[in-house]
């Protein structure tokens, strides 16, 4: 149950459309829902402006499936992040046919529920700028902007424009400005972000990846880097974390 429900409830029992007993039969799930392995946190989307979203690694098929079906059920849609393709397949093979199907998106490896088409911006939009340094961060990309799709925000994804061929990134400055927050993507010396800090006005949101040949230490060095960046206005999530920093930039733009 969301703000949204919550409401046109306490309406109905304003009204007298409704009496108290059935809206305190309506609440009272709403705080949480126990399961045989999980308790989800279905007063989330009230208390922080997001519904819980499944963290898949570690978790099994048949426990995925389980808060897939419960969180939808509560919020009209849900997202599991880190599934992989095999776990996927096991969760779509064993769906029950009465139930809406969920989707799959193999590069971000998230497995949503009721999430509609993602839509461009429409002029004057607010939007999120995804960036990437390089094809080789794509799949921390997709993540992040699957996961501001289910936020319900807007975005652009730029792939491949980092400092390795930096005059890539030139044709796309007018986009990056406009947008109201970015997320910056890199890997190996994760030098993206600093240089998008440098030349725009939004907030950033800087995520190290793993890419990268030794010294890179599967991403300590990019998250290194972007800690230590001389570029102001530059906030930085673990490494590979293009949910976190979806979740970042969804309070940033819930304050505006």
């Amino acid at each position: 149950m969301n703000r949204d429900s919550i409401q046109q409830l306490l309406e109905q029992v304003a009204g007298g459309k409704m009496d108290i007993e059935s809206a305190m039969s309506e609440l009272v799930h709403l705080p949480f829902a126990e399961l045989a392995h999980s308790t989800l946190d279905l007063h989330r989307e009230l208390r922080q402006g997001s519904p819980e979203i499944i963290f898949g690694e570690n978790k099994t098929p048949q426990q995925i499936s389980d808060n897939l079906i419960r969180i939808h059920a509560a919020h009209g849609k849900a997202l599991a992040t880190r599934v992989g393709a095999d776990k996927a397949a096991e969760i779509l093979a064993t769906w029950s046919p009465g139930l809406p199907a969920p989707s799959y998106q193999p590069s971000a490896r998230c497995l949503t529920l009721g999430l509609g088409q993602a839509a461009s911006p429409a002029d004057g939009e607010r939007y999120v700028a995804v960036v990437t340094a390089g094809t080789s961060d794509l799949a921390i990309s997709d993540e992040a902007a699957l996961t501001l799709q289910f936020l319900g925000h807007r975005f652009v994804q730029i792939n491949d424009v980092g400092v390795a061929g930096l005059h890539r990134l030139f044709p796309h400055l007018e986009v990056l400005q406009k947008a109201t927050c970015i997320i910056a993507i890199a890997g190996m010396e994760g030098a993206l972000p600093s240089v998008l800090g440098g030349l725009l006005p939004g907030p950033i949101v800087a995520v190290p990846t793993s890419t990268g040949y030794g010294i890179a230490r599967d991403g300590e060095t990019a998250l290194h880097a972007m800690l230590t960046s001389c570029a102001s206005g530059i906030s930085v999530v673990n490494i590979d974390n293009g949910f976190g920093a979806a979740l970042f930039a969804h309070a940033l733009l819930r304050q505006f």
